[in-house]
């Protein structure tokens, strides 16, 4: 065995590595749409019991690499896991979403939390790392994953989702120097957790700052991509050789500046075409990406145009062939199915 195939086929392509077909994997591959990912949840309602409690975690991470073998199986989490480990707890309803309560108002909030220490707050994330690690071997690369100082604290601010983060937003333009305090301490603890999670046996992490895409490019200058930067440099001292992706929905207008944050790959919307996407983020980044979600929904010669497309202008170096966002829950499975044999067969 050649040392090239040693090295799993994914993490190849993050390293920039010219080779005949890009990797793939989606973003929410382990889910909703799966009939497997359903009976299991049924069994345990409780989201946190299926992305805490390990056997279940390793469990559903492994569900579609069992059924479609992906060259990425990502840790099956949430992005708010680490925030009860900085004094921040919260919940997840099954129709609801996250609720944090009492949601981050004050400073005096922001001054009681707490630097993470994930060895005692999240140990659960090393067992299911470490297994990943052993049930895939070099057959698939394992993707660690963490939210973005802005998204976080979107969701700590608000409270739940929201469609138009005027709380934290008005905070933004009100009151920034608090906002900063706690973005600031939000990325040292990021940071932190992604280094935790390399050190358990991610291979690659993704970065997702969802909710970023809701910034002026004005405003993501100031309160999103000086944090990303600060998270990305602090892991990059002690990991550099580990590639870091970063994902914004709705990123159209700001993709120069997401590849200002120091990641090696910027993962693309669909909103924006893939050869565009090429040339304005310049030949040294890579891409992941970029097929609409709902192409899914089609026919099957047609997601195999949508998917030879994306691949041919994405070009031979350094794409990872993914969706621009999740696969959405009543998406056919056999579908998911045709567009990872389709990916896999294709040629770069």
């Amino acid at each position: 065995m050649t040392v090239a195939t040693q090295v799993p086929y994914l993490l190849r392509a993050a390293r920039g590595e010219v080779l005949d077909r890009p990797p793939v994997w989606m973003m929410r591959q382990a889910g909703r749409y799966m009939k497997a990912y359903r009976d299991l949840r049924d069994k345990y309602p409780a989201f946190r019991d299926r992305s805490e409690k390990a056997e279940l975690a390793i469990e559903i991470s492994l569900q579609p690499f069992r059924a479609f073998e992906p060259d990425g199986v990502i840790l099956f989490s949430d992005i708010l896991t680490p925030l009860p480990g900085l004094g921040i707890p919260f919940d997840i309803i099954e129709s609801r979403g996250p609720v944090i309560d009492p949601p981050i108002r004050s400073l005096e909030q922001i001054d009681k939390l707490h630097p993470l220490e994930p060895e005692e707050s999240l140990p659960f994330i090393r067992e299911i790392l470490q297994t990943l690690r052993q049930e895939v071997g070099n057959k698939a690369t394992v993707l660690g994953f963490v939210g973005a100082p802005w998204t976080l604290a979107a969701y700590a601010i608000e409270g739940k989702s929201s469609k138009d983060y005027t709380i934290i937003k008005s905070m933004a333009f009100t009151e920034p120097a608090m906002l900063h305090k706690f973005l600031g301490k939000l990325a040292d603890s990021i940071a932190t957790y992604v280094r935790y999670q390399i050190d358990c046996g991610a291979q690659v992490v993704q970065m997702f700052d969802s909710w970023a895409g809701q910034l002026s490019p004005q405003d993501y200058e100031t309160f999103a991509l000086p944090y990303q930067q600060q998270v990305v440099k602090q892991v990059k001292a002690t990991h550099p050789d580990t590639p870091l992706i970063l994902y914004i929905n709705g990123s159209a207008g700001i993709l120069e500046r997401m590849a200002q944050s120091g990641v090696d790959i910027v993962s693309v919307d669909w909103t924006v075409d893939m050869a565009q996407a090429r040339a304005r983020l310049g030949s040294d980044m890579g891409v992941q990406g970029n097929m609409d979600p709902c192409a899914l929904f089609g026919s099957k010669e047609f997601i195999r145009d949508r998917i030879l497309d994306t691949i041919r202008k994405a070009g031979k170096k350094g794409h990872i062939m993914n969706l621009g966002h999740g696969v959405l829950p009543s998406t056919p499975e056999e579908n998911v199915a045709f567009f990872f044999e389709t990916a896999k067969s294709a040629k770069s």
